[in-house]
């Protein structure tokens, strides 16, 4: 029996191709931890607040991480009783970040 209210997807491309997983990987070691354990909150927990998740508008949220002097930032849509992890980045979530993941969102629905 599966606990998690929200269970974590990536979101893939048409290509195969899951840029957060890719993102994720690119951390160093004890900052993957910390950003997955924040996922695994959300997945548990669901619905989660601040400081670990908020919402962003139109249907995106936010995992936040504290990582020494930053903060790590997944983006991430509900669908279908999953969260999909749309885009991961490391700074203040600019209008690009933000546009990036509406993107992904929009081409996930359409697959779906």
């Amino acid at each position: 029996m599966d606990l998690k209210r929200l269970p974590a997807v990536y979101y893939h491309s048409e290509t195969g191709a899951e840029p957060v997983r890719d993102w994720l990987k690119s951390l160093e070691k004890q900052n993957r931890f910390r950003t997955g354990t924040d996922i695994k909150t959300v997945e548990f927990g669901w619905p989660v607040g601040m400081p670990t998740c908020r919402p962003l508008g139109h249907g995106l949220y936010e995992v936040r991480t504290s990582l020494d002097n930053r903060i790590a930032r997944v983006l991430f849509c509900i669908g279908d009783g999953r969260m999909i992890l749309l885009h991961g980045s490391i700074k203040k979530t600019p209008r690009v970040d933000l546009e990036v993941a509406r993107m992904r969102k929009r081409a996930w629905e359409a697959a779906a």
